[in-house]
């Protein structure tokens, strides 16, 4: 595994993990930080921390195939699908419910990049022995 890998799935991982253990845990104050004021309501704050528990599980998923290298592929296709598909509901609030607001489109950029980064890793990379080519008599 190269260092564009290990960078890759390991910062993806980080921003995953990290993002959903403040939603987990910090719900309140960390969509107060994208100009977004929740309600103390239980239901509401359990509908927004289950989903985080299971950003932050992913992220360390992710992270892990900066580790282990027989856990990069697998590691950067979860990554990939993970950031393209918060990018994809993006899209498709934009569409049905109106712009919403420059935080949330840096966020689509982050999302968008970091999946995209995700998929160049997915990509075959030729070996060291399979560069050399044979010569024909």
């Amino acid at each position: 595994m190269n260092h564009f890998q290990k960078l890759t799935l390991g910062a993806s991982g980080l921003i995953a993990l990290g993002i959903g253990m403040a939603i987990t845990f910090v719900p309140i104050g960390f969509y107060a930080g994208s100009g977004i004021a929740l309600d103390t309501d239980p239901a509401l704050l359990s509908e927004l921390r289950a989903p985080g528990a299971n950003l932050a599980a992913l992220g360390a998923v992710i992270f892990a195939g900066a580790l282990r290298s027989g856990l990069a592929r697998q590691s950067a296709a979860l990554g990939a699908l993970v950031f393209l598909a918060f990018a994809f509901g993006r899209l498709v609030s934009i569409v049905f419910d109106g712009w919403p607001g420059e935080s949330i489109l840096v966020a689509l950029g982050v999302e968008v990049a970091l999946g995209g980064l995700c998929l160049l890793v997915l990509r075959p990379h030729k070996s060291a022995s399979a560069k050399t080519t044979s010569v024909m008599p």
